[in-house]
């Protein structure tokens, strides 16, 4: 958080600067605080708004745009006023864009490097869970098999019971799906059984149906189960009670239609407006950048779909609409 406000502090500082050069082209003197509260306003505006990654970017980099700001300072010390000061505001501006736009993208390909390294954990874990299942199956049977032949009818049952509700974990992640999707899906329903909330998988069809690349549904998946999972795990250490999470799945009149519910601890409505649009926004507490949902909504974006949320009596719903076309 430090250097989060360092950035903005620098940057406020620069900006005063620049600002009162413009001013002082006007024919009429202005005095310096009113740069000072208009770009303190706007500072604040954005602070608000955006959420920078400074440290994603490297001491390299951001060093170099330091740097470069402070040679523009120089235009001021070699020239009287006049037009020309527009040029290093401008540059400023500009550098600044690029500075939000490289953080941007950098952290993105950095927590999509994580997610891949925790899918590929996901997978090999799934396949190895398969693997196994299907290496001790007939040695269940035999169990079966020899309890039966003795009349151990109850113990049978209560053998028989056991495994299929292993087997029922297994095939609610892996049916019809392909590996990395399998791999998530399975890994969620786990660390969601772990954390003793109720889940319910409702496909109609496999999401590896949907129109996207397996990155792209994985991100997606990913997300909006990691989501819903932090949230139920908040609410319950408030209510004591067992939190429930559903992901549903179906496709209507060309459209695929993924819903997502689950309870939540009340969201401030001044992060519900740009939940899935603004990056740094964030439902959850402790540190945590909002990166997810902004993955989400991209994801959306690049295929033409609709999002819809809302939260209501301690339960939140996101419905996503994708176009069933490649």
């Amino acid at each position: 958080m430090k250097p989060f406000l360092m950035y903005w502090g620098f940057i406020a500082v620069l900006g005063i600067v620049h600002l009162h050069a413009l001013l002082m082209l006007l024919p009429w003197g202005i005095p310096i605080y009113i740069p000072c509260v208009l770009v303190i306003g706007i500072i604040y505006y954005f602070f608000k708004k955006t959420f920078i990654q400074i440290a994603s970017l490297g001491r390299s980099f951001n060093g170099m745009l330091l740097v470069m700001q402070l040679l523009l300072l120089s235009i001021y010390a070699v020239n009287k006023p006049s037009f020309i000061y527009l040029v290093p505001f401008l540059l400023f501006v500009a550098i600044e864009i690029v500075r939000q736009n490289c953080a941007w993208k950098v952290s993105a390909l950095l927590v999509e490097g994580k997610q891949f390294e925790e899918e590929r954990t996901h997978f090999n874990e799934t396949f190895r869970v398969v693997r196994g299942e299907r290496h001790d199956f007939l040695k269940h049977v035999s169990a079966i098999h020899f309890m039966l032949e003795n009349e151990q009818n109850g113990e049978a049952k209560a053998y028989l019971d056991d495994l299929v509700d292993g087997y029922k974990e297994t095939n609610l992640s892996i049916k019809g799906e392909k590996g990395m999707v399998a791999g998530i899906l399975h890994q969620m329903y786990r660390r969601a059984q772990n954390a003793g909330i109720s889940v319910v998988y409702d496909l109609d069809l496999p999401l590896s149906t949907m129109p996207l690349s397996d990155k792209e549904i994985v991100t997606l998946i990913g997300n909006l189960l990691s989501n819903s999972i932090d949230a139920c795990e908040e609410w319950q250490s408030e209510h004591k009670k067992e939190a429930l999470l559903s992901l549903q799945l179906y496709k209507r009149s060309g459209l695929y239609v993924l819903i997502c519910k689950n309870h939540s601890k009340p969201i401030p409505t001044s992060i519900l407006d740009s939940l899935f649009e603004t990056y740094g926004k964030t439902t959850k507490t402790g540190k945590h950048e909002g990166l997810g949902t902004k993955l989400i909504h991209d994801v959306i974006k690049e295929h033409h779909g609709f999002l819809d949320f809302v939260y209501k009596e301690e339960e939140f719903t996101v419905k996503i609409k994708i176009p069933a076309i490649r």
